[in-house]
């Protein structure tokens, strides 16, 4: 393919059309900054929104259904067995995409931003090659590289890339298989894994380490595996996978628990195993841009690279890959861009495993804090003592703050149970503002709501809550 002459020179190139990309492209359009957007997709919003956070969150609101109209029948509710419509479903939840990445195409028009389609290599420091339809060269005064990451595979030696799913597959939702594989316990994984167990699947989950949802703190992983153990035929924890077949329509899976191999069959594997960043093929051989082992983009506070006009946010500039974190770092690099002084500097970023029930965090854990060597103290509410978890039937939650034990300021956050997800901002908020015990348990909070568990667990922090035990 013949590459075009220079057509076009702009003030910020943004490579990559995610969640940390289009922020960065209207924050900087917001700011006066004449802006382009190169993505290879047709339209913005990355793997998050087409093949990710979003489809993956909407299915699980079906799951969520389902376990609910299942779960009334304690209360004297009984609902017809459901029946799927599995084409109706995918196409509603194909629409929701379409509608959210129209709607981020219109905000980026609105700014007058350019959206070119195809994909981006660096000739240089100054120069990108964009190969698409209509081939072109783009010269920039400064480029933003937000290209996100891919799903790991597993060697081709050990299963065949024919054989697996990755999570954007499992999400096309075109069946639903009768007996499903999830290899890895993470919590992608694990999200799929309850969609597919809710709609019918027997699913069986495969991890390698000692336990699912690696490096979760305990106490707020206990209800959920509690629930997915209930959910799913079998959790195997110490787990090898050692290769997988053809068999019929079906595939033979091989798999090692704690030394003894075990054969089973499958209509389908997923496979979870972590993902990598989206560095190889940039041309960044070509620029001063510094990658690590992993194939992270080394950036400093501002997410400026070795090079100094280029920038790296989201996925390829480390962990936590996560599209909050990456949406953050590009209004900061906008803010640098143009000339504010600004830099990426959260007191904590949250996680949330979207699960039923939902578990979320921010700041240290308990672990953490002890591996730190601080001197701190730990607060716990259940839920059972919750009058809004108790009106639901959703006693199955727990509120844990860790706070530092001289100053008693707020230094971590974890919540376990109905839309956790929801409330951990406070959390977020509390931590950012350097908010104490007493801050968070005089704040009047809604009752009944399970944002009380969070007063109530501050509270704890001086002896004992209202309403917990004594």
């Amino acid at each position: 393919m013949v590459v075009g002459e220079l057509t076009q020179e702009v003030d910020l190139l943004v490579i990559g059309g995610g969640p940390g990309g289009y922020v960065a492209a209207i924050a900087a359009a917001d700011a006066g900054i004449q802006t382009a957007v190169v993505e290879e997709a047709k339209v913005p919003g990355g793997v998050c929104l087409r093949e990710g956070c979003i489809p993956s969150k909407a299915l699980l609101h079906v799951a969520k259904i389902i376990e609910d109209a299942d779960h009334a029948k304690n209360f004297g509710i009984t609902f017809s067995p459901p029946q799927t419509d599995i084409d109706k479903l995918r196409n509603w939840k194909n629409g929701i995409i379409r509608k959210l990445s129209g709607g981020v195409k219109t905000l980026l028009a609105g700014r007058k931003v350019d959206y070119i389609k195809g994909r981006a290599e660096f000739e240089s420091s100054r120069i990108v090659r964009i190969e698409g339809d209509e081939p072109t060269r783009i010269k920039f005064r400064h480029c933003i590289i937000a290209t996100g990451s891919q799903a790991k595979n597993l060697p081709e030696s050990i299963l065949p890339r024919e054989l697996c799913w990755d999570a954007a597959d499992a999400l096309e939702i075109e069946e639903v298989p009768k007996r499903l594989l999830v290899i890895g316990g993470g919590y992608i994984g694990l999200e799929i894994g309850q969609v597919y167990a809710t709609l019918g699947s027997e699913v069986t989950v495969v991890e390698a380490l000692e336990g699912i949802l690696n490096g979760l703190d305990p106490d707020l992983a206990k209800p959920l595996v509690a629930k997915l153990r209930k959910q799913m035929k079998a959790i195997h924890t110490s787990a090898t996978f050692k290769g997988a077949k053809k068999k019929g329509a079906a595939i033979e899976a091989t798999f090692a628990v704690k030394g003894k191999d075990m054969t089973e069959t499958f209509d389908r594997i997923l496979v979870s195993v972590g993902r990598r960043p989206n560095t190889n093929g940039l041309g960044l051989e070509n620029t001063k841009v510094s990658v690590d082992d992993l194939g992270f983009i080394r950036v400093d506070d501002q997410r400026r690279t070795t090079e100094k006009r280029i920038f790296a946010i989201g996925d390829v500039a480390g962990n936590p890959m996560l599209a909050h974190k990456a949406m953050r770092e590009g209004k900061v690099v906008a803010d640098v861009i143009a000339g504010k002084p600004a830099e990426f500097d959260p007191a904590c970023i949250p996680a949330v495993v979207y699960t039923d029930p939902e578990v979320a965090w921010c700041g240290l854990t308990e672990s953490e804090a002890k591996a730190q060597g601080l001197d701190f103290h730990v607060t716990k509410f259940p839920w059972v003592a919750s009058g809004k978890a108790v009106s639901m039937s959703r006693t199955d939650g727990l509120t844990k703050m860790i706070f530092d034990r001289k100053t008693q300021r707020l230094i971590g956050l974890g919540i376990v149970g109905v839309h956790a997800g929801d409330l951990i901002a406070e959390g977020v908020l509390a931590m950012e503002m350097a908010a104490v015990a007493e801050d968070l348990s005089s704040s009047i909070h809604p009752h009944p709501a399970t944002s009380e568990t969070i007063a109530e667990a501050a509270e704890a922090m001086f002896g004992k809550a209202i309403h917990g035990a004594h």
